[in-house]
């Protein structure tokens, strides 16, 4: 009985690990110009392709006024944009995944370390996540994506409004940093 607890446990494990990060038909671009907006576009994207649960936007909104997702990139590199990474409990989530969304007009977000104030975002890294024990790990793969990738691709990155250019790119960048 144990050793088949292990090989279940292997096999979840070995299954996890395949189910990719980045999908490319999960690359998004949104012309939407508040927080409020593109996280409802977005949201609705993945619910119709079932990757969500129906109460997924409201509870990312919701935890997005407790625990602001604003990051600035200013120190990595003053030329870099700001950037959110929102998410939600895994209980409204059906997937792992790293939602991309390039933003076409700077949207407000409230700042992770100062909640107090607000900042232009540009690009956003929604996080899909149905492993609560992964949440962290996620967010440390995209924060270690940000500080090890060179400004100079960065900027090129944050600029691209070619969503397949943009996956290939996260694909590239997170297979070559074992993430």
């Amino acid at each position: 009985m144990n050793k088949n607890k292990q090989e279940r446990r292997s096999t979840k494990v070995q299954t996890e690990k395949e189910e990719p990060l980045f999908v490319e038909d999960t690359v998004y671009l949104s012309s939407k110009t508040t927080a409020e907006e593109v996280i409802k576009e977005i949201s609705d994207k993945l619910l119709s392709e079932g990757l969500v649960k129906p109460a997924f936007y409201e509870n990312v909104i919701g935890r997005e006024k407790d625990y602001p997702t604003g990051i600035d990139l200013s120190v990595v590199d003053e030329s870099l944009p700001n950037i959110a990474i929102p998410h939600t409990e895994g209980e409204f989530v059906n997937v792992r995944r790293v939602i991309p969304v390039h933003l076409e007009h700077p949207v407000t977000f409230k700042n992770m370390i100062d909640p107090s104030s607000s900042m232009e975002v540009k690009f956003l890294f929604m996080i899909l996540n149905n492993d609560p024990e992964g949440q962290s790990n996620i967010l440390a793969q995209i924060m270690n994506f940000c500080t090890t990738t060179s400004p100079n691709d960065l900027g090129t990155f944050f600029k691209s409004t070619d969503t397949s250019a943009i996956y290939k790119f996260l694909k590239r960048s997170f297979e070559e940093q074992n993430m």
